[in-house]
């Protein structure tokens, strides 16, 4: 999705202070609509430079600081989704799991360096996350269930009742109805995951950006009688918690996608934790 919610609430970027600069030129209306995509193809750079120095000359036994930190990070996202998923399943959807969390975590982390801006503070780009897992969540339920699997497991697995006579026809005339109406909860509780997943995310992002603009101006305030150019750094308490925060909302948004996942698992497959 392309756009920006441009917003007074939060530090300026090299992005937003080049639009200032260009004014109402093509470029400068370009790049502010595109101003969220900009930083999520930043994201996606800086993730695919981290990979290809990973790999590149990798030994068996790690030598090198890089390839040490992701086999770790790596092992431990396989040990997260496998806590979620089983060994098995977990190892399947570690990819998808895996890069959703490291591609918010960055997004999240890059609103706190100076002149970038976390594109996950924009609800276009949340949206566009949440759908993806919509997506592959639907697609996962098609593919490992089969269209009818699919359909039955969103009716809520309806089978008919053994009993005979007048009571068995009672019974269907009740169970159609209850199906009817466990379909239909099914089907807007499916199209309601994204919708939760991608506010939350824009929801905290946008609010600990909020949170770091205030204190950043409180702290620009304590030496406006100077006409000092720099402040008093207040917004460095709020940028640990912003740490921490960035983590968790990733771990969360990754943590539902791979629940939402599992659910769609055929359910006689046993998974082992």
């Amino acid at each position: 999705m392309s756009g920006s919610e441009s917003s007074s609430q939060e530090l300026a970027n090299f992005i937003g202070i080049t639009v200032k600069g260009l004014g109402d030129s093509g470029l400068g209306i370009f790049l502010h609509r595109w101003e969220n995509v900009i930083f999520s193809l930043i994201a996606v750079v800086f993730l695919s430079l981290m990979a290809y120095f990973a790999q590149r000359n990798r030994s068996f036994v790690p030598e090198r600081r890089l390839q040490n930190m992701v086999e770790v990070l790596v092992e431990s996202l396989s040990n997260f989704v496998s806590g979620v998923l089983g060994e098995k399943e977990g190892r399947h959807y570690l990819p998808y799991i895996g890069t959703l969390f490291l591609y918010i975590l960055i997004m999240n982390f890059m609103g706190m360096v100076p002149g970038m801006k976390s594109p996950t503070s924009s609800l276009n780009t949340t949206v566009a996350l949440a759908l993806c897992t919509f997506i592959y969540v639907q697609y996962t339920g098609i593919r490992r269930l089969g269209m009818i699997g699919y359909l039955d497991h969103m009716a809520g697995s309806p089978r008919m009742p053994e009993e005979k006579g007048v009571f068995k026809i009672f019974l269907i005339l009740l169970f159609i109805p209850i199906h009817i109406l466990l379909f239909i909860i099914h089907i807007i509780g499916e199209f309601v995951k994204p919708v939760s997943l991608s506010l939350r995310l824009f929801g905290n992002i946008t609010g600990e950006d909020a949170l770091l603009y205030v204190f950043v101006m409180l702290g620009l305030s304590m030496f406006s009688a100077w006409k000092s150019p720099v402040g008093f750094p207040l917004q460095i308490p709020i940028m640990f918690l912003s740490l921490i925060g960035g983590a968790v909302q990733a771990m969360v948004f990754s943590l539902l996608s791979a629940v939402y996942i599992s659910m769609m698992l055929p359910h006689h497959e046993e998974v082992k934790h």
